[in-house]
């Protein structure tokens, strides 16, 4: 059975879609069959892999997933596509969260297919991430380090325990990964400490540094690995991919 990470912060601006962009990538890299699914409205995952948005999200189509996944540059990663359609966020979205119905029974019926499926959820806490948290095996946060993004993670918190208890043994912390890590800020340094000392053991070794080559990859429509592969960024993340994959 393959492993279904949601990508998810309530926060917007903390590197949650470059992180599912990248981390997909170098899964795929790796030579493990990857499926990244764009629930984001926005769709930058989509463009960020040089794709386009649908006009219909596949998830609301009435056929296999495997029919709707598009193939992209990188060997081994598949794309499903996001759309801005509101109407198809609201038919994603509906009923009981935990219930996730129809993104559900989609994976269900393609987990064979991948060794990963990676969730890139909006940045809220809404109908759409806890329908994603409930249909995932694991849940992965990126966290910016500045005390800002620290906010509102007790009740992104509060939501993912929420789910865990409706369903006990599907959903677990696949951990939290700090991003746009600067080690010279002082800032930076005491909420690495801070998360670190509060979660423990799920807070990923590997930090993600502030890289204009991560910031600059999506505007050529592909990965940091593949726009600048020895950068920083490139690195790190490759690091977390190794991490992850080790969590197995």
């Amino acid at each position: 059975m393959g492993r279904i990470l949601c990508v998810a912060n309530q926060k917007g601006g903390v590197g949650k879609t470059t992180t599912a962009v990248n981390l997909s990538t170098g899964l795929a890299m790796a030579g493990c069959r990857t499926l990244l699914i764009d629930l984001d409205p926005q769709c930058n995952a989509t463009s960020g892999l040089g794709q386009e948005p649908t006009e219909r999200h596949p998830l609301v189509l009435q056929q296999p997933l495997r029919e709707s996944c598009q193939r992209t540059a990188t060997e081994y990663l598949d794309l499903l596509p996001g759309s801005r359609s509101f109407q198809d966020v609201e038919v994603l979205s509906q009923g009981d969260p935990a219930n996730s119905t129809t993104l559900e029974q989609h994976l269900e019926a393609s987990m064979g297919s991948y060794d990963y499926v990676l969730i890139d959820c909006p940045p809220s806490l809404g109908p759409l991430t806890q329908t994603a948290l409930a249909a995932s095996s694991e849940v992965l946060m990126p966290i910016q380090c500045e005390y800002f993004a620290l906010e509102g993670l007790s009740q992104m918190i509060q939501v993912i325990s929420n789910i865990m208890q409706r369903r006990p043994g599907q959903l677990e912390f696949g951990g939290i990964v700090l991003t746009m890590y600067d080690p010279q800020l002082e800032l930076t340094q005491e909420v690495d400490a801070e998360v670190r000392e509060f979660f423990g053991d799920i807070v990923f070794d590997t930090v993600i540094p502030r890289d204009v080559n991560v910031t600059e990859a999506p505007s050529h429509s592909i990965s940091v690995l593949d726009y600048a592969p020895r950068s920083r960024g490139a690195r790190a993340y490759i690091e977390l991919c190794m991490e992850v994959m080790n969590c197995a």
